[in-house]
């Protein structure tokens, strides 16, 4: 948030009062939220005093506190609601916990025992649960969001490590690394389907918008696999780079977006045609080759942007999702791993495996604004309301 506000204080067209108020003044001002919102509401509704009417008094309090009071209430209501009420959960592979923080202040709030390294997360379509991979405890943990507290255990194949939900909430696909499987997993039952043979070390994870497509990508076979959800087959496997470790799809389900950890390189794939379209690369002076090593991947939601998480090089890579271009490099913390937008898309939230933090940067200024600390090896993010 910026340092200061300048503000205007109108009446009908004329310019009362001009004033500049620092926020972090104002935020020690003794005014309670809610009576301020109630004054502003009751000003926008017109009942601040006519010059021909008798004073409300009460209404608005006199003197400097009244622009106190004005300046807050006008901070509270700039403030996005998505970043004061969303909360951050990453999840720690060495100290197997899960780190809870506020997406408003960007403080942690808890830190949650959960089962061994945990990996992969993914929220519930109603926001109510989180489906954690605890790879070495060979099973996805459902976490309750209004307790926090862990009240079920659900199955899945050996070390689970990246998981994916269908757009209707009832299954979870499971990427298990140490049998060559993808898990189809019924939530409300509480059991495996199925399972989908893939390629040698499965991980990435991602379903199509329509819910027909779900695509694995396996390590050491550096194939994207393309499974019919309807039928539970395979019906194409695209060769990428060297040990393929994140698959995302764009808004509209015609690409589908796959990094490759050790070629250096991201996959842009045409999802009917299943080709691979273009292949993007990256330099960064200074940093050795080997360093960059591809990662998470996010999708900004109009389609223009790709961010993705270049791991020991500690940078997020801004790329032009049209023309394939790299716009930018940002650096953040030690081995960069996973990414996660704010809910209202201004923030994107990475991990930060060998710093034990999470740089958090400012979408629209592309930068970053803030280190938060957290467990050890923090490996995946997620945000819910």
């Amino acid at each position: 948030m910026q340092d200061a506000i300048g503000c205007s204080l109108s009446l009908r067209g004329q310019t009362v009062k001009r004033f500049t108020v620092g926020v972090r003044e104002m935020a020690r001002a003794a005014v309670s939220r809610t009576r301020v919102c109630s004054r502003m509401a009751k000003v926008g509704a017109g009942r601040f005093p006519h010059p021909n009417r008798k004073p409300l008094h009460g209404l608005i309090p006199k003197g400097e506190g009244a622009v106190a009071a004005l300046a807050l209430a006008l901070v509270l209501l700039l403030t996005p609601a998505a970043a004061r009420a969303e909360r951050l959960f990453v999840s720690n592979e060495k100290d197997n916990t899960l780190t809870v923080i506020d997406g408003g202040t960007l403080a942690v709030t808890q830190t949650i025992k959960v089962g061994d390294r945990p990996r992969g997360l993914v929220a519930s379509r109603d926001g109510k649960s989180l489906y954690i991979c605890t790879s070495d405890s060979d099973h996805i943990e459902v976490l309750d969001l209004a307790t926090l507290q862990v009240t079920r255990i659900l199955p899945s194949g050996p070390d689970p490590e990246l998981l994916a939900l269908s757009p209707d909430g009832a299954t979870l696909y499971v990427a298990n690394e140490n049998d060559n499987m993808v898990s189809v997993l019924d939530i409300a039952a509480g059991r495996i389907v199925t399972e989908i043979p893939v390629g040698v070390e499965p991980e990435g994870m991602a379903v199509s918008p329509d819910g027909r497509t779900l695509v694995n990508t396996s390590e050491t076979t550096s194939m994207a696999h393309f499974i019919d959800t309807g039928t539970k087959q395979s019906v194409a496997n695209v060769l990428v780079g060297s040990r393929p470790r994140v698959a995302r799809f764009n808004m509209d389900g015609s690409r589908v977006w796959v990094s490759s950890e050790v070629g250096g390189t991201v996959a842009v794939i045409d999802a009917t045609a299943h080709t691979v379209l273009h292949t993007v690369a990256f330099t960064i002076p200074g940093v050795p080759v080997e360093s960059i090593q591809p990662v998470g991947i996010a999708l900004s939601a109009d389609g223009t942007t790709a961010y993705v998480a270049l791991g020991p090089a500690n940078r997020v890579a801004v790329v032009d999702a049209r023309t394939y271009e790299v716009r930018k490099y940002l650096l953040v913390g030690q081995r960069v791993w996973n990414l996660a937008f704010s809910l209202d898309g201004k923030r994107l939230y990475t991990t930060n495996g060998i710093s034990n933090d999470l740089s958090v940067i400012d979408v629209d200024a592309a930068r970053v604004i803030k280190s938060v600390p957290v467990g050890q090896l923090p490996w995946g993010v997620v945000v819910v309301p």
